[in-house]
């Protein structure tokens, strides 16, 4: 509505103003027109037919319409209304004679002699900014609907954030209580005899909830970086996803350069993004396929290409994918993955998109991780 409303505004202001030029132009040629007809008879009554010089001074209103009288011949017998400044330079004056046979057609003085002198004149400088104002006034609507927007999607963005720290925070604090109670049962199953293989893995999942509540924790709150060795922390979370993924899943993990590759992470997150990635996968290749890794050190970035053989995403839907509530599932919130881009993009600083996809042969993501933050 603000735009349609803009708009109209525009349409009408241009409508109205080119009217009142238009008007006004035939007012400016009426007036030089009137003003050669007083020249012509005020030269007939003259005791020579071509002596006019003092004929400019007869409409003495005339103080807005540039003009420049000339012989039939071309050459220039006076002028009125130039720039002051400028009008003893014979070349400024000759320009101004040239832009005004453009700009309009000559008014002819016929005198009885069968003398013939023709009157130049230009567009007064209140038309020019007429003319010209209501592309200024576009120009003012624009801006404003443009600071509109941006105060608009400032403060929609301001409130989702608010609604993504809430969420995240909320489930943290929602966690802290059960955690405890399983950490306890923990201990007294330790001191019982109870098989300790049990146990063990009781504590793996438990540790892993650990590390999901200072996930939502984090969220909202600015992340402490560190050097962190890349492939590790890959290795580490494929590690895990493998462990609780179909056999028919293969995953690989390469560096296209034999040496440590370091990057600042909170590793936390940034196991979170990686686990969005597998997972989504997973999914795309129903359980049975093949995930590449490729890490790649260049000079100032890290590369992460993560490559699956699964369905792959219409070209259409590269960045809709990351926006919060798209999924291609029956089941899920389709969070993952905006999740995901906002931990990189703001909170490591870097970038992810998809890199490449083709329908049934699979999908790359690339995250791209600043070496120095």
């Amino acid at each position: 509505m603000l735009l349609a409303s803009a708009i109209l505004i525009g349409l009408l202001s241009l409508w109205y103003t080119n009217n009142l030029v238009k008007k006004l132009s035939e007012e400016e040629r009426k007036k030089v027109q009137l003003w050669a007809e007083a020249s012509k008879q005020l030269a007939n009554i003259s005791v020579e037919a071509g002596d006019i010089s003092f004929s400019l001074m007869v409409l003495q209103d005339n103080n807005t319409v540039p003009a420049i009288l000339t012989d039939e011949s071309g050459n220039i017998l006076s002028h009125i209304n130039l720039d002051t400044a400028k009008v003893n330079d014979t070349q400024y004056v000759q320009e101004m004679l040239l832009q005004m046979k453009e700009r309009h057609e000559p008014i002819e003085i016929a005198f009885a002699n069968n003398q013939k002198n023709f009157i130049y004149y230009e567009d007064s400088g209140l038309l020019y900014q007429l003319r010209y104002y209501p592309y200024f006034q576009l120009a003012i609507i624009a801006l404003f609907l443009l600071v509109s927007y941006l105060a608009f999607s400032t403060s929609r963005k301001a409130e989702q954030n608010q609604v993504w720290v809430g969420m995240a925070k909320e489930t943290a604090h929602q966690l802290g209580t059960p955690l405890s109670s399983l950490m306890a049962w923990i201990e007294y199953f330790k001191s019982t005899a109870q098989d300790q293989n049990h146990v063990e893995e009781l504590e793996k999942d438990v540790a892993r909830l650990n590390t999901i509540t200072e996930r939502f924790s984090k969220i909202g709150s600015a992340p402490v970086l560190r050097k962190e060795d890349v492939y590790m922390v890959i290795e580490n979370t494929i590690s895990y996803i493998r462990s609780r993924t179909s056999s028919k899943v293969i995953f690989s993990l390469n560096k296209a350069q034999p040496h440590q590759v370091l990057a600042p992470l909170n590793i936390p997150l940034f196991e979170w993004v990686l686990e969005n990635l597998f997972k989504n996968a997973v999914d795309a290749m129903d359980g049975e396929g093949k995930i590449d890794v490729m890490i790649t050190d260049q000079l100032q970035f890290v590369y992460i290409d993560i490559a699956d053989s699964g369905k792959g995403i219409p070209k259409s839907k590269f960045k809709t994918v990351f926006k919060p509530g798209y999924t291609s599932k029956t089941r899920g919130w389709g969070l993952g993955l905006s999740l995901s881009k906002r931990i990189v993009e703001e909170y490591h600083n870097g970038h992810i998109f998809v890199k490449n996809s083709e329908p049934n042969n699979g999908t790359t993501f690339r995250i791209v991780l600043k070496k120095q933050v």
